[in-house]
């Protein structure tokens, strides 16, 4: 969907959204357990990609790990701002992060790439590897199905992908995909991949 589209929709329900999922607490704990030793095994700076009222960006900063969130509903932003002020936020979009090449570490992209449709991934998976050190590293969760299909979400409208769909999609953007786990939560289908970025 377009991202202006996709601002709009999350704009006129932020309060709902920050007040029902803004908390870790919301999470599921096996995510939580992922994204700590993801986080951990980052050598770098971290961006947390679509961070929406920026539970994860906290969460990762709490653990040790220099963060930064940055997503394109300024809604979110300034709530984060206001509840996170030990963590940098910014307004910025997954397709064009304005960092310098090479200068990150990490991007963490949880479930903030749900609603990009699918001929648009490839430009984003390349800013992700253009703004990532070599061996730098994603962690991305989505919603897992047997076929790349849509489906109307609360929000907006979203994807299902099935996982060797989506990680062929970031292979070809320069990553080596090294583990990819499915698991069915009350709710949702969940999948998440992480990928490496190829040396030059």
């Amino acid at each position: 969907m377009e991202i202006e589209t996709v601002r709009a929709a999350y704009a006129r329900r932020a309060g709902e959204y920050i007040a029902r999922l803004g908390s870790i607490d919301a999470t599921a704990l096996a995510d939580q357990d992922l994204i700590n030793a993801w986080g951990r095994s980052v050598h770098g700076p971290v961006l947390d990609v679509g961070c929406g009222p920026g539970h994860w960006a906290s969460f990762l900063n709490q653990t040790g790990v220099k963060v930064t969130g940055i997503d394109p509903v300024p809604e979110f932003i300034d709530d984060a701002r206001a509840r996170f002020p030990d963590v940098a936020f910014r307004v910025g979009r997954a397709e064009a992060l304005d960092v310098y090449d090479a200068s990150v570490g990490g991007i963490l992209a949880w479930y903030s790439l749900i609603h990009t449709d699918p001929s648009q991934l490839t430009a984003v998976f390349g800013e992700f590897a253009r703004v990532l050190r070599p061996g730098g590293s994603i962690l991305v969760g989505f919603f897992a199905g047997v076929d790349l299909t849509r489906f109307d979400h609360a929000v907006t409208t979203a994807y299902f992908w099935p996982p060797h769909m989506l990680s062929a999609v970031i292979e070809d953007a320069g990553f080596s995909v090294i583990a990819s786990h499915t698991r069915t939560d009350p709710g949702r289908a969940h999948g998440d991949v992480k990928a490496h970025r190829l040396r030059w």
